[in-house]
């Protein structure tokens, strides 16, 4: 499986109308080919299935290149797995070099689920992270908070995941002055995951810096607490 078949094949399962209403919805301007999520799932456990590391290494560059809507989330979803073997840096650094890229929250969406699975499975790859949240790039701020999501969801989290919990709150503090919906919204979704495993925190943060952020991603943040 070369990128071009597989981008012929996803072309070949497009559907022109909904290619048009997927370009209207999302507002980025580039090729949309009108698959569902669904039948992309579908083509990637395909080729995962067929695929060494790396021959679909290779595959995920070359969709992500591709600059198609659905190329680039399949590409995604290529590399979203809990274990990679034999070695999962060669991922690791695919992923972290779409992050310049991002434009568009479900194509950033996508990846940053990918880049949750390994930054689970190497935790000090959180150093790479921290530094994305003074980039000059919207996104890559952005993708700091979205990627690092599961520390939010640990009910009995041990003393080094509430220190990175911590560290992460610290980022996302950072961020409260800034107004771009896009980092609000990230902002208020972090918070409003940690709200139901550790509402205290929550509290603690709001009661700080609730008046500095936009009321509407102060009030989602706090929309899950108890």
């Amino acid at each position: 499986m070369t990128p071009k078949q597989a981008t012929a094949l996803l072309r070949a399962a497009g559907d022109p109308a909904k290619a048009a209403e997927m370009h209207r919805y999302h507002k980025v301007d580039r090729p949309y080919l009108g698959v569902a999520n669904p039948q992309i799932d579908a083509f990637v456990k395909e080729w995962r299935a067929a695929t060494d590391l790396d021959t679909r290494l290779a595959l995920a560059h070359g969709l992500w290149k591709g600059n198609t809507h659905e190329g680039r989330i399949a590409a995604a979803k290529l590399l979203t797995q809990a274990r990679i073997r034999p070695d999962d840096q060669g991922a690791w650094g695919l992923i972290t070099s779409w992050v310049p890229d991002f434009d568009a929250w479900a194509i950033a969406d996508h990846a940053s689920i990918a880049g949750q699975k390994r930054l689970v499975a190497d935790p000090s790859r959180l150093d790479t992270v921290e530094t994305w949240t003074t980039s000059d790039h919207m996104w890559t701020r952005r993708a700091a908070l979205v990627m690092t999501l599961p520390w939010t969801k640990q009910n009995h989290p041990k003393p080094d995941e509430l220190a990175t919990r911590d560290r992460i709150l610290g980022w996302a503090a950072s961020y409260v002055t800034d107004h771009d919906w896009f980092i609000q919204k990230a902002i208020a979704w972090w918070l409003r995951e940690l709200s139901k495993h550790d509402p205290a925190r929550v509290r603690a943060f709001l009661e700080k810096y609730a008046d500095a952020m936009k009321p509407f991603a102060a009030k989602e943040a706090g929309r899950k607490l108890p």
